[in-house]
């Protein structure tokens, strides 16, 4: 896999997490834990983003 194609994917992934972290906080069901994950899991793609794009 190429690198532009592997940053193509981790763009995707990390946009499908900012839906379900926005999704989970309008939930009231769902509780601050899983939200947290979300967003760590969000923000490591975002680094590995922006460490390929460097």
């Amino acid at each position: 896999m190429s690198v532009s194609a592997h940053l193509t994917e981790l763009r995707k992934k990390h946009e499908t997490l900012g839906h379900e972290v926005e999704q989970a906080q309008r939930s009231p069901g769902i509780d601050d834990l899983h939200i947290a994950q979300l967003k760590k899991q969000k923000l490591r793609l975002k680094e590995e983003i922006e460490r390929l794009s460097a």
